[in-house]
């Protein structure tokens, strides 16, 4: 096991605190010898079904792990919602159905558990909600300090009061969440924090089992694409990752074609894909709806456009009307509730059949990623309002 950056290939040791190549700058990423792991699908039938039934595949050395008991999220079978749309089979991925209510715990078992192993005494991050409201839990479950820095007044109130409830100290930042991230990774390195961002690559090695439990659940048959919303472009990247290791594994044959779809008004990577580009053009002012996607700068932009090109995929961009209306399809035909940069994968599956980018005979898993209890405030403003009317059966009667 060893750390490798994507760019140069310079390697690092597992036991050295680093988050980017200090020749290039660029991400690294987690390399784990996978001809030594020895595991059949026989195998992990036999064990509970939640992130922990691929331990091999986590880079942890020791017993002693972190958990809530997160991952083992339903995929469930929308026939109505593929009908809607126009495909023949389609599945979503809910990961809102996480302890703490977002993919985000995925990563945090991984990285705390990391943190401590390094003997770290404090762990802390940058956020936009979902990954503060994550790491507060873990680091609460964990009994270390915890320290999170948000843009001020851009937070869903059901994110933050989740980090307050934890017990995280909260820090409010006069910017956008690229300003708090690079303010955290400044004060990681001078006050001794170990960083819990996605720039961090253990933790993207938790988000990666959301790959192995889709084929678990598909009885180890790969879809056709995998949609992901992206912000920090973390999720998509470990997505990717993990069905290439489970292919190299040899416990499946073939491998999906990964799609990305950002906000409008955030959607960097979506400019670079489609002018071929490998880097982005950072946007100084994202501006979305979606808030757990208003990133402008994503730090792991590298992977998740390797990921694109190497998976033959695609990436595309949604308005916030176009957003709000996925949300809303998603909740009425299915039951399934999702804050808005979830429903990101559903709107943008939704146009990329109707530009007849997606063939409407594949297989599709859309990965949602938080709750719809995350940002409860987007019901109440972009929603029908309920009726008032006095206790008379005749008066409500006209409603019913």
């Amino acid at each position: 096991m060893k750390l490798r950056c994507v760019n140069c290939k310079r390697e690092y040791s597992t036991e050295e605190i680093v988050y980017t190549c200090k020749a290039c700058g660029s991400v690294l990423e987690v390399v784990l010898d996978i001809d030594s792991i020895e595991l059949s699908r026989e195998d992990l039938r036999k064990r509970p079904f939640n992130l922990w039934r691929y331990r091999e595949f986590m880079p942890i050395k020791g017993d002693s792990i972190v958990t809530l008991n997160e991952g083992g999220t339903p995929l469930y079978n929308a026939k109505r919602l593929a009908e809607e749309i126009g495909v023949k089979e389609l599945y979503i991925k809910n990961e809102g159905a996480n302890p703490t209510g977002s993919f985000k715990d995925r990563g945090m078992t991984v990285g705390v558990t990391k943190a401590l192993e390094l003997n770290a005494k404090a762990v802390g991050c940058a956020s936009t909600g979902n990954t503060s409201a994550s790491l507060a839990a873990y680091a609460a479950k964990a009994g270390i300090k915890c320290y999170v820095l948000l843009p001020a007044g851009k937070i869903a109130l059901g994110k933050l009061a989740q980090a307050i409830l934890h017990g995280a100290k909260v820090i409010g930042i006069k910017g956008n969440f690229d300003v708090a991230l690079k303010l955290i990774r400044e004060a990681s390195e001078r006050f001794n924090i170990y960083l819990l961002n996605s720039v961090n690559p253990f933790r993207l090695e938790g988000q990666k089992s959301e790959a192995f439990e889709i084929v678990d659940q598909l009885n180890f048959e790969v879809p056709d694409r995998v949609v992901v919303p992206m912000g920090n472009c973390g999720n998509i990247s470990a997505i990717w990752k993990g069905f290439k290791e489970f292919k190299e594994a040899g416990l499946i044959d073939e491998l999906p074609m990964m799609t990305g779809i950002q906000a409008s008004g955030a959607s960097p990577v979506v400019k670079a894909f489609k002018k071929g580009k490998k880097e982005i053009e950072p946007e100084e002012n994202p501006e979305t709806i979606a808030t757990a996607i208003r990133i402008g700068k994503p730090v792991n932009a590298p992977k998740a456009l390797k990921a694109l090109y190497e998976s033959n995929g695609y990436a595309e961009s949604v308005s916030d009307e176009e957003i709000i209306e996925a949300q809303k399809l998603l909740a009425r035909r299915e039951g399934i509730g999702v804050e808005p940069a979830s429903a990101t994968s559903i709107a943008g599956l939704k146009k990329l059949v109707e530009q007849g980018v997606v063939d409407k005979d594949e297989r599709i898993v859309c990965v949602v990623t938080g709750h719809a209890l995350k940002d409860p405030e987007i019901v109440f403003k972009a929603y029908e309002k309920p009726v008032e009317i006095e206790p008379d059966i005749k008066e409500l009667s006209k409603y019913l």
